[in-house]
């Protein structure tokens, strides 16, 4: 996995001043009362998180991955939309950093509490409505990002990662976003589990105005916690462009 630096090259921060120039929002679009969440700790804070642009900076309701020391961090977030649409970015902001007064963060960089951290990782998934943790884990997914530590925004707006190729984005019905890990599991990989904390999820681009097929799916409550290797080929991404 690369290393996670300070160098603001290969994505953008959607600052306060950038927002007239941002591609559009696609929260209108995102089907709410089909969203669905795997493994959170309250039921419905999945859905709280795909706030809108406007409220992108706000850190309650969070979404928490269940505090089970014999589970692993894992999320999987299941969003569907109400027509086809071409997303060009993700925004995807963790837990915040740890207070100055506060105790550490889980895992050292990454924010949070000494209970919660950042995720690290997210595999993407487009038109699959039918994952669990088990094929999340096994399955090729259209991207993987490597995230940037929520510290590395401070004072700088959300951060923007372009989804590329981009063909593989467009006429998406619904995009599946699986966390496999956070930065305290990364930094002390036999360590007990901390939990992900995940407080914004966006998306942008444009709708197609082609009305979606309901497509009907059964969900596990609680993915597999047997290891798995990850498929070959799969790699982090950090290009990114100014919104």
């Amino acid at each position: 996995m690369p290393p996670h630096g300070d160098d603001c090259t290969g994505h953008s921060h959607d600052s306060e001043f950038g927002d007239e120039a941002a591609l559009t929002s696609l929260r209108e679009l995102i089907d709410l009362p089909r969203v669905t969440c795997l493994n959170e700790e309250a039921e419905g804070t999945g859905r709280a998180v795909l706030r809108s642009h406007g409220d992108r900076y706000l850190t309650e309701p969070s979404l928490r991955s269940t505090e089970d020391p014999d589970d692993e961090p894992e999320l999987i977030l299941h969003v569907p939309f109400t027509e086809a649409v071409a997303i060009r970015t993700i925004s995807i902001e963790g837990a915040p950093p740890a207070s100055s007064s506060g105790s550490g963060s889980g895992g050292g960089s990454g924010g949070g509490s000494a209970e919660t951290s950042a995720p690290r990782t997210v595999k993407l998934f487009v038109n699959r409505d039918d994952l669990d943790f088990e094929t999340a884990r096994e399955l090729e997914p259209a991207m993987v990002l490597d995230l940037l530590p929520p510290e590395h925004g401070v004072g700088l707006g959300t951060i923007d990662y372009p989804l590329r190729p981009a063909g593989r984005f467009q006429g998406a019905a619904s995009v599946t976003l699986y966390f496999p890990d956070n930065y305290a599991r990364g930094a002390d990989p036999d360590g007990d589990a901390v939990q992900t904390e995940i407080t914004y999820v966006g998306f942008k681009g444009k709708g197609t105005r082609v009305k979606r097929r309901a497509v009907d799916a059964v969900y596990e409550s609680r993915g597999m916690k047997e290891d798995h290797k990850v498929p070959d080929g799969e790699m982090g991404a950090h290009h990114g462009f100014l919104s």
